[in-house]
């Protein structure tokens, strides 16, 4: 009972650029371009934030002008207050991300905002967004845990999401922020939010792509995922990478679930972004390729 398609938002250019050295507006776009020529078509380009916060996202206008209008592809940006929110709209962003945590400690630690102040700040980036009509997603960070407070109870998150949308947001994604999320957990919190969610998933502890099966299996369609299995969270240590986007590819691929993305040129697309970051990726597709490739002879 797997659906037929779903879709997959790329953050590698955000969320897995974050905790790298910073790089050239230039070599971000082109990262960008290698991942829409493999057929994505929600990518989230950069983060209108504070570059004394995040350094590795300065420049995000430059980013967004060096990729110009891309008709059918949805250009996200995460944004963490109204000010960041006005610079994305002015540079012409498609979409907003906006991120509040359900625990109270990293949430501090994020954005520096209790979860309340997170709201009303939400609640406004929401009404300016909804002034040019662009759609806000609200992802809730520590969804399945906090590394600082333990679990969180599922009916907390989900009260919290309902909460979010009654401020404006239009969506909701579920953030396994420190990779502590299991598919008996993602079943329990789905089972509160229903499957109208997208799911952020790491890898932090080796369950991203069966917690991604959990959530297929309970009806979700919105993935987030990163080329290369890129990213983590600079204000949680020990976080890893997001799922690998090749990864998630190749998987559905084989279920049978339509993504609408081009294996190969996936494949091309991370092996730029090794490049472009000077290491080699944690994705392990990107390292041993599609199951069917041959070895060489020899090999």
């Amino acid at each position: 009972m797997l659906p037929d398609s779903v879709v997959l938002r790329e953050v590698g250019p955000r969320d897995g650029l974050q905790v790298e050295p910073p790089l050239p507006p230039e070599d971000r776009a082109r990262l960008v371009d290698a991942l829409l020529r493999a057929g994505v078509r929600v990518i989230e380009v950069a983060a209108f934030v504070s570059p004394k916060a995040v350094p590795a996202m300065a420049d995000a206008e430059a980013v967004v002008a060096a990729l110009g209008d891309r008709p059918g592809v949805v250009r996200t940006a995460l944004v963490a207050n109204v000010r960041g929110a006005e610079r994305a709209l002015a540079a012409g962003i498609d979409a907003l991300t906006v991120t509040i945590a359900a625990s109270p400690a990293y949430n501090q630690r994020n954005v520096r905002m209790t979860i309340e102040e997170s709201r009303r700040e939400i609640a406004a980036i929401a009404a300016l967004a909804a002034q040019g009509g662009v759609p806000v997603d609200a992802v809730i960070s520590c969804a399945f845990g906090s590394p600082y407070e333990g679990d969180v109870p599922p009916a907390e998150v989900a009260a919290l999401a309902a909460a979010v949308v009654e401020d404006g947001a239009t969506s909701v994604t579920l953030a396994d922020t420190t990779g502590m999320a299991t598919p008996r957990r993602v079943d329990e919190l789905l089972a509160h939010t229903g499957p109208q969610v997208g799911l952020h998933l790491h890898e932090t502890r080796g369950t991203g792509l069966v917690n991604l099966y959990a959530g297929l299996q309970a009806g979700v369609r919105r993935y987030d995922c990163s080329v290369g299995g890129l990213g983590g969270s600079p204000f949680a240590h020990g976080a890893a990478g997001n799922v690998a986007t090749e990864g998630v590819v190749a998987l559905l691929d084989d279920l049978g679930v339509h993504t609408g993305i081009d294996l190969d040129l996936l494949l091309e697309a991370a092996a730029l972004a090794k490049e472009l970051v000077g290491h080699p990726l944690p994705s392990p597709v990107a390292a041993a390729g599609p199951r069917t490739r041959l070895s060489p002879p020899g090999g």
